[in-house]
């Protein structure tokens, strides 16, 4: 299921200031693959593990709930895993 809502990166840009106050700015650490016996490549890795709620769905769930009026019976997510803890947070 879909909203119809496009995500661009306009869109993201002008909601990152709505959602500043309430996620964490996450370091990126790079690693060079030959690290770990592989061809060397250097990747750089966002640790969004050190997330409020652990994972990157706060980004979403912050997003989607600072965009619409929230009912006075709160919301529900049908999720027991990282998006279910992320709007619980939210």
């Amino acid at each position: 299921m879909t909203n119809g809502i496009t995500v661009t990166r306009e869109r993201i840009a002008a909601m990152e200031p709505r959602i500043r106050p309430y996620i964490r700015h996450t370091p990126v650490l790079r690693v060079d693959m030959a690290d770990f016996d592989r061809p060397p490549l250097a990747v750089d890795l966002k640790l969004e593990c050190l997330q409020h709620s652990g994972s990157f769905k706060a980004r979403g769930a912050f997003t989607n709930l600072l965009e619409r009026p929230v009912p006075d019976a709160g919301v529900v997510a049908a999720s027991g895993g990282n998006h279910g803890a992320a709007v619980a947070y939210a």
